[in-house]
């Protein structure tokens, strides 16, 4: 009832719009563009992040089954123990794993599809890493090259 209460006055307040999608319908802030593109930025994000928790949310928007997979047996884990989604403007194209370890955190992204090959992902990428390494407290960071699914 909360719920169904909490939608009714969503809906119908000017500050926040519906919009259908493959049909459903969405809220979403009224006004937002829709961006295609998006910022050119690459984020990781935390696997339990609104924009993933949602898995046939996510499966429907990005088009794969991205799953956090730390209680998964070691043999049957696809993208790692506790892999980041990897977001690219966007778009949720993969995820990373992150490990720190004697001051270093080592990066390794792996893909849905494949990697962005422009030189402005790969500077985002490196960012990113970077800022998780300030994050943790590491020396330094070592992106590795991409994981295979």
């Amino acid at each position: 009832a909360l719920r169904a209460r909490t939608l009714a006055k969503l809906s119908r307040d000017p500050a926040v719009e519906r919009v259908q999608a493959d049909g459903t319908t969405w809220l979403r802030p009224a006004g937002e563009a829709d961006a295609a593109d998006g910022e050119a930025r690459v984020r990781f994000l935390a696997p339990f992040d609104p924009v993933v928790w949602d898995r046939p949310r996510f499966e429907r928007f990005w088009g794969w089954d991205y799953r956090f997979e730390a209680y998964t047996p070691a043999a049957k884990r696809r993208f790692g123990y506790y892999a980041l989604p990897l977001l690219w403007r966007a778009d949720v194209i993969g995820w990373v794993n992150a490990a720190a370890l004697d001051g270093t955190l080592t990066v390794v992204p792996g893909y849905a599809r494949r990697a962005p090959a422009d030189a402005i992902f790969r500077r985002e990428l490196e960012a990113e890493a970077e800022r998780l390494r300030e994050f943790l407290g590491s020396d330094r960071v070592a992106l590795r090259k991409q994981s295979r699914r």
